[in-house]
């Protein structure tokens, strides 16, 4: 089992930066590759970004390439997702989710946290 708890969410200008955080317990933290996905009002949830469980590899969806960047340390159970160059677009609730393997079906991952919110405003 995994438990996973974020924060990090606010309100921020258009351009600035958030960095959001997931805390995870559970014995088998480090043996999991973590996502962080993102749900706006009236949308499905969409992938954001992935890490594997050794944090050696990363992939991202196309619209946070260059802006987002995800990563882990799992001697503090923690994955990271620093966001720069914010847009309105951004604005969504962000979770943090757990699986085995990577990938960016949120169905395929089999822990999630209660999300965090984050607006920007232009």
């Amino acid at each position: 089992q995994v438990q996973l708890v974020e924060s990090g969410g606010g309100l921020v200008q258009a351009g600035g930066s958030l960095r959001l955080s997931c805390a995870a317990s559970g014995r088998t933290f480090s043996s999991y590759a973590m996502g962080w996905f993102r749900q706006a009002p009236g949308n499905e949830r969409e992938f954001v970004a992935a890490i594997s469980w050794s944090g050696g590899t990363t992939f991202y969806a196309d619209f946070v390439k260059g802006r987002f960047t995800i990563s882990r340390g799992n001697a503090k159970r923690t994955v990271y997702l620093q966001m720069n160059s914010l847009k309105p677009e951004d604005t969504a609730v962000y979770y943090c989710a757990a699986r085995r393997g990577l990938g960016s079906v949120p169905d395929e991952y089999d822990y999630w946290g209660q999300g965090t919110q984050v607006t920007v405003s232009p």
